[in-house]
């Protein structure tokens, strides 16, 4: 298998780890479509070689006209995130913690919408970006572990469901959902080579795995 001439969806991809991604998909032979919110912080991604979309990856109404628009998808990558924390858990705000919120609603939003089409690719794959504080939360990055940890359920859950549809459809399994944990902050190189490198390898490897980055 491989990426080559696959259409993957980067929703919130406005970032340098979403531009990161995004060329190094269109590198490797893809159709990458990227979402975000503003024109102007798209037009990087357009230059790029991307088809961009004005959506919001938050949003499950929206995420679901872009699949009915789209049809057929390989790849669906979330890439809303962010960091808030310190202080202990004194400082672990309410603010901060709505803040850290749209990273999580971002992957329910995306695997919903997208989930049949994954299912109907020869190679579905979706994947989400985490976080080793998972591991090891501490109480000055508590908001941002337990959304992290969120995060994580969410995804596993959406790989139980690629294999039980494969199962009890009696077929292969050709979908897959990944956790990429990374360590501190985010290498957009390495996340950018192993988003790439999810279609060098079967489904049957890659479902409900965590994958450290760098």
């Amino acid at each position: 298998m491989s990426v080559e001439g696959r259409t993957i969806v980067i929703a919130g991809a406005t970032s340098a780890a979403g531009l990161a991604v995004a060329e190094a998909l269109i590198a490797a032979g893809a159709q990458v479509v990227a979402t975000g919110r503003s024109a102007e912080r798209l037009e990087s991604l357009a230059a790029a070689g991307a088809e961009t979309e004005m959506s919001d990856a938050t949003d499950l109404a929206d995420m679901m006209a872009l699949a009915e628009r789209l049809g057929a998808v390989d790849g669906v990558i979330p890439l809303v995130g962010g960091w808030r924390g310190g202080g202990g858990l004194a400082g672990q705000s309410d603010h901060d913690f709505t803040t850290l919120l749209p990273a999580l609603h971002a992957v329910r939003a995306t695997s919903r919408a997208f989930e049949a089409a994954l299912k109907q690719s020869d190679a579905g794959r979706f994947a989400v970006v985490s976080s080793t504080a998972v591991g090891r939360p501490l109480a000055g990055g508590a908001n941002y572990a337990a959304v992290k940890a969120a995060t994580e359920a969410w995804t596993r859950a959406v790989a139980q469901g690629f294999a039980k549809a494969a199962r009890d459809g009696g077929e292969p399994l050709r979908a897959a959902s990944v956790v990429f944990r990374a360590k501190g902050a985010l290498d957009t190189d390495a996340l950018a080579r192993a988003v790439a490198a999810l279609w060098d390898r079967d489904a049957t490897e890659l479902n409900d795995q965590l994958i450290a980055l760098g």
